[in-house]
């Protein structure tokens, strides 16, 4: 075996199974456009994430390192090979030259995470070991060595940090509204990252339906008899379209506090980008390398990022994307689809005994009445 299939103390890096490796693949290839345009832009700011790493001093995580290697169990060849063996195989499958640290810690909630400012530390609970099967679970380490590669955990502790000191100034006028504004932009983005990182751990797993029952598992519990993909597909599909404007508000209200993406809606976004010709590219070996990063346009990335956007949108089944899509287009009878699309906030329907039979006054549509105090 060639030397690069070798760590330097001499341990083997190769898969346990045959699967494809990525030479010098660059995060780029995998992440979602809304993501990497943050991270191009992030990137070219010269020194941006040098600062931040020397105030390390004043964020946690000297602290948390100190407590993960005190109180939970650092994966090696002699605790928890196998997760050390998924681990070894990740690195080198995304060809990632540093091998992060990694924790098994006691918690029965299912979850992994990649933090560290110096360095990425991969941490995953009891709860997310008990839960999948291997190469369910090697869809996760590969996801969290995604976040590894993408420098994740740089850029997320340094926007948690700008996060926290925006808070200490949040008396000012109006500043609760500018603190909800960046946390909310923050949110969106660690959403987008999250997707990024399910298609880093689906290149490293290279089994889509592994990748999907996980995230099923993830959602449902370990009852996999119990449970189907096909099935679980159709409930983000349902998701999606099903509804009026009053579900689309919903939609939106249930997702903002949220970091991650509802498990549904992850599967069908992965399951999407398996069947793209962006991901089949990266699987011939056609995709851009981490020497060509510093090259990458900050203009080209963001304008990707919009066109995604728009993309989603014009494509989007959601009652109110459809809408968005309409008033672009300009369509007739906006002022109608919307009072039928909120008929259901109204506490009552208009009577038929209405003199006007129940017509407003232009004789458009149903005459609004006033909801019940």
């Amino acid at each position: 075996m060639s030397d690069d299939g070798r760590e330097r103390t001499g341990h083997e890096r190769v898969p346990s199974r045959q699967r494809r490796r990525f030479p010098g693949i660059s995060s780029r290839a995998y992440e979602h456009p809304a993501d990497r345009s943050a991270l191009v832009a992030l990137r070219r700011l010269s020194g941006f994430d040098t600062v931040f790493k020397a105030l390390s001093g004043l964020l946690p995580e000297r602290s948390l390192r100190l407590l993960f290697l005190s109180d939970s169990v650092r994966v090696s060849e002699r605790q928890f090979a196998h997760l050390h063996t998924m681990l070894l195989d990740a690195c080198y499958i995304l060809d990632l030259e540093k091998v992060p640290p990694m924790y098994v810690t006691q918690d029965p909630q299912p979850n992994a995470m990649c933090i560290g400012l110096d360095e990425p530390i991969i941490v995953v609970t009891t709860g997310l070991v008990e839960l999948l099967d291997e190469e369910e679970m090697r869809a996760v380490v590969g996801h969290e060595v995604g976040h590894a590669l993408s420098g994740h955990a740089v850029y997320r502790t340094v926007l948690l940090f700008l996060t926290t000191l925006a808070l200490k100034v949040a008396w000012i006028p109006l500043g609760n509204l500018a603190v909800m504004a960046i946390v909310t932009a923050l949110r969106e983005w660690f959403r987008k990252s999250e997707l990024s990182a399910d298609r880093a751990g689906l290149l490293v797993g290279q089994d889509l339906r592994a990748s999907m029952r996980g995230l099923m598992k993830m959602a449902g519990g370990n009852h996999l008899h119990e449970m189907n993909v096909d099935a679980f597909l159709e409930q983000a599909e349902e998701y999606e379209a099903g509804g009026d404007l009053r579900d689309s508000v919903l939609k939106i209200l249930n997702v903002l506090p949220r970091s991650h993406p509802f498990a549904t809606v992850r599967a069908a976004e992965l399951k999407k980008w398996a069947e793209s010709r962006d991901h089949q590219r990266i699987m011939d070996g056609h995709y851009p390398r981490r020497t060509e990063d510093k090259d990458t346009s900050v203009g080209d990335s963001f304008r990707e990022s919009a066109a995604s956007y728009a993309g989603d949108v014009k494509d989007s089944k959601d009652p109110l994307m459809k809408l968005v899509t309409d008033l672009a287009g300009g369509a007739g009878d906006l002022g109608g689809r919307v009072r039928r699309g909120f008929d259901g906030f109204r506490s009552a329907p208009p009577s038929k005994d209405d003199p006007r039979g129940g017509q407003d006054r232009d004789g458009e549509g149903p005459r609004d009445t006033p909801p019940a105090s």
